[in-house]
């Protein structure tokens, strides 16, 4: 069986990046079950109300969802247990002090396979209010009407 390469994507946290500012991004493996990994490529997992806790210089994933495995058996996993995330010491320890400061969170981004094995993405982030959400909405928008206005200009140009 030929080794897998590249990066594929199981499930995006889009809600993180509207709730958010993101300051700080770090990749982590997963310590998975096996029916775990199984449903995974089957592209079934859900970050919307996943979070990362430092407990005791250790990283865990909290909340994400991972649907059971249809084919699995009594070895099946539960699908919203605590995951151990695989950091570098000192990268935890940078998060556990930064995440200390009022605000400050760290939340799930991305959920992916990356050269066959199970990557998370995590952000540490810090909440935005409610008028900066409007803020980025609008911002979105504008640029989108942008888009639209110069597309239709290229097109009258071509014809």
């Amino acid at each position: 069986m030929a080794k897998e390469k590249g990066r594929k994507i199981i499930a995006q946290n889009k809600k993180a990046r509207h709730d958010y500012h993101i300051l700080d991004t770090y990749e982590a493996g997963l310590v998975l079950m096996g029916t775990e990994v199984k449903s995974l490529r089957q592209g079934r997992a859900s970050l919307v109300d996943g979070f990362v806790s430092l407990e005791g210089h250790e990283a865990w994933l909290y909340n994400v969802h991972v649907p059971e495995y249809t084919q699995g058996t009594w070895t099946n996993h539960s699908a919203r247990r605590k995951r151990k995330l695989l950091m570098h010491r000192e990268e935890i320890d940078k998060l556990e002090q930064k995440s200390q400061e009022t605000g400050h969170t760290i939340v799930p981004l991305a959920l992916y396979f990356k050269d066959g094995r199970a990557k998370i993405e995590i952000a540490l982030a810090k909440g935005k209010k409610e008028y900066d959400k409007r803020q980025t909405l609008r911002e979105k928008q504008d640029r989108r009407e942008t888009e639209r206005a110069v597309s239709a200009v290229r097109r009258r140009q071509r014809a």
